[in-house]
């Protein structure tokens, strides 16, 4: 049995845990893990999704020399949407495995120490609070570029040099920078566009990526005690 002391405005108030009070804390444990587990669940879909798009449209480009280099323009745009759906699913995952981190640092952490669960009105009143006004404890832009940075980076870094690499050798290697344009033009928008349009694609994940990052290392240097607050 765990012995916790808490301090109200007068004096200090020795309190101990009870069986069922920790019988309880154990079941609200796994149920969060239980519904953190669900949603990374829900992450790795569509991951799974934007990875299996991509080799899609690789083997489509790829599968002649004749083939269109369009699905692979395409597919950048399919995997920023997966990015952009999985950016909402990760919000809600950080809720679930922030509590979850909370309750192995600040309460089965130290019992296993043999030290008890000290309610110093810390972690206890930053978790009750959490769950008396839930809410997301991370922006949709930091969600974005935690999960681009993680994962969804490489993914379109693959989508970029094989689109590189569809116009550099097919339909024959490549020579010249007008055979560059000719080769990059979908239907009646210009190479250059297409180009111009790629390299802003690309350069706006990247930028988002690195803005993030600071902000995330902010947000670090903070102190706080979780990231829930």
């Amino acid at each position: 049995m765990a012995t916790a002391t808490t301090k109200n405005r007068d004096q200090d108030v020795p309190s101990t845990f009870s069986g069922p009070e920790l019988g309880a804390i154990a079941h609200l444990y796994r149920g969060e893990v239980y519904r953190s587990t669900i949603w990374r669940s829900r992450l790795d879909n569509t991951t799974n999704w934007a990875v299996l798009t991509t080799g899609v449209a690789l083997s489509i480009a790829f599968a002649s020399p004749q083939a269109s280099a369009l699905p692979l323009i395409l597919v950048g745009l399919l995997v920023a949407a997966f990015l952009a759906f999985e950016a909402r699913r990760y919000r809600y995952f950080n809720v679930w495995r922030a509590r979850c981190r909370l309750m192995e640092t600040d309460i089965y952490a130290p019992m296993l120490r043999g030290e008890g669960v000290t309610l110093d009105g810390k972690w206890n009143a930053l978790l009750s609070s959490d769950y008396l006004r839930p809410h997301f404890h991370i922006s949709y832009t930091r969600a974005l570029g935690r999960r681009l940075r993680k994962n969804y980076a490489y993914i379109l870094t693959v989508q970029a040099v094989a689109y590189a690499g569809k116009l550099s050798v097919h339909p024959a290697a490549l020579d010249s920078v007008p055979a560059l344009l000719e080769r990059a033009a979908v239907g009646p928008v210009p190479g250059v566009v297409v180009l111009g349009g790629g390299l802003l694609f690309h350069g706006a994940w990247i930028t988002l990526a690195l803005v993030t990052l600071r902000i995330e290392k902010r947000y670090r240097r903070s102190g706080a005690l979780i990231a829930i607050a």
